[in-house]
């Protein structure tokens, strides 16, 4: 359902922030997009969902070319960025009436989507406050809502659960099961590897652009014996931590 084909993106004359970076994401399938600060993982969400072009490479969603079909890709993903900064001036719902406006969501779904989302977010009473006034994590809850009140069958997530209270983080981590054993996807990113462990059909790590490993947790637990998911994740990216004449 979602597929990179040889994605590259290049910054300014020759920083290569994604280097030929091919992946599938199936139906039913959680997959967990991994890496450092750095490591092109905005990037390459970017380019899935059409907000950068990709230098080479392909991307689509549900079947859909985002450069070529654009319209039709997008028709098809719920997408949450890193930031939840965004149009503060509205009040949650109007937020949420003017993305469901975007997808053309009936008033119907709207009725019985919006409430019990909302629920299951804690957020009902801040629906019809000014977002300027939400903190951070309320803010993230609202994005969470707007982006899957048109029931894509493909959620792309940067990060979704920073600034997210703990009931949150389990709903949202519940729908995502919910969604993948309907039959749809979810690819998110996350710094999180607990998270990604307990969650994730497959994971994918990357640094500087390019791909470390994709597949099971369990496959990568196996090939590092003696080692949890933080370590081998260290390893992989040769971090060499702190000395003590680094402390010092």
């Amino acid at each position: 359902m979602i597929e990179a084909k040889n994605l590259s993106m290049i910054y300014g004359k020759d920083h290569k922030a994604v280097d030929d970076l091919s992946f599938h994401i199936g139906k039913g399938e959680i997959a967990g997009f991994a890496g450092p600060n750095g490591a092109g993982k905005t990037t390459v969400i970017k380019m899935l969902t059409g907000i950068l072009k990709p230098a080479t490479g392909s991307a689509t969603i549900n079947g859909h070319d985002i450069v070529k079909d654009p319209l039709a890709a997008k028709s098809s993903f719920a997408y949450v960025a890193d930031n939840p900064d965004v149009l503060l001036q509205l009040t949650g719902l109007e937020y949420i009436n003017f993305i469901a406006d975007i997808y053309k969501v009936s008033e119907d779904a709207r009725k019985k989507r919006v409430p019990d989302l909302a629920e299951r977010f804690g957020i009902t009473d801040a629906l019809t406050t000014p977002m300027r006034e939400y903190s951070h994590g309320m803010r993230q809850k609202l994005m969470v809502i707007a982006a899957l009140v048109h029931d894509p069958p493909a959620w792309i997530l940067d990060e979704p659960m920073t600034g997210l209270d703990p009931q949150a983080a389990y709903e949202l981590k519940q729908m995502m099961r919910e969604h993948a054993a309907k039959g749809n996807c979810v690819l998110f990113s996350t710094h999180v590897l607990e998270v990604a462990e307990k969650l994730c059909d497959h994971i994918m790590i990357i640094d500087h652009g390019r791909s470390l490993y994709q597949g099971t947790v369990e496959d990568l637990s196996a090939a590092h014996p003696g080692k949890d998911l933080e370590e081998i994740f260290l390893d992989m990216i040769d971090y060499k931590g702190s000395s003590q004449e680094d402390i010092a």
